[in-house]
């Protein structure tokens, strides 16, 4: 995964509720509650999704969390990765959010995954562009809500080059923060 905003892409653990905290400080409460479904994501919420999915934070280069993505079994259905982004809103509409979701992409199909999932409001129109960009996509909807779905391997997404872990940045890494394999 590269970027030449981020200059590390750091895997969330329990310790990282404080990290995840202050990204989170870096998004409006609207952009919170088109993402979570609320304007504070509680401790226990955040715990619950990294029982069923991994999780990194992308960092700017003055150590700062910039975004946020997940991917895993949340749904448990069978072959099916859930991906979850945010961008904090000052570096939205900058490719960073494409670039953590071909890394999800990446990660779900190295681990036998074969669909890559986004629940998310029909009304969420950046979202949509980006999850099409990657690749043609099927939308059901469910009310206000589409579920869109990304055939992994079909579009060429999960197979581009992954590159070696100590190249996956631009930049060099922060000190003390690790760049994790995508793969």
């Amino acid at each position: 995964m590269r970027h030449p905003a981020l200059t590390a892409l750091r895997r969330v653990g329990a310790e990282d509720v404080p990290l995840v905290d202050a990204f989170h400080q870096r998004c409006s409460p609207a952009h919170l509650l088109l993402r979570w479904g609320r304007t504070h994501l509680p401790h226990r919420t955040l715990g619950q999704l990294l029982a069923h999915a991994d999780c990194w934070l992308g960092i700017g280069a003055g150590g700062e969390p910039l975004a946020l993505v997940c991917a895993g079994p949340v749904s448990r259905e069978a072959g099916v990765f859930d991906l979850g982004l945010q961008v904090a809103d000052a570096h939205q509409r900058r490719g960073i959010g494409t670039a953590l979701a071909r890394h999800a992409a990446q990660y779900a199909h190295a681990r036998g995954a074969h669909t890559l999932s986004t629940y998310t409001e029909a009304s969420s129109r950046p979202m949509l562009a980006l999850l099409r960009r990657l690749g043609p996509v099927r939308e059901t909807r469910h009310g206000a809500h589409l579920d869109v779905r990304l055939q992994l391997g079909v579009s060429g997404l999960a197979h581009r080059s992954s590159p070696h872990p100590k190249e996956l940045l631009h930049a060099p890494q922060c000190p003390g923060q690790e760049v994790t394999d995508p793969a």
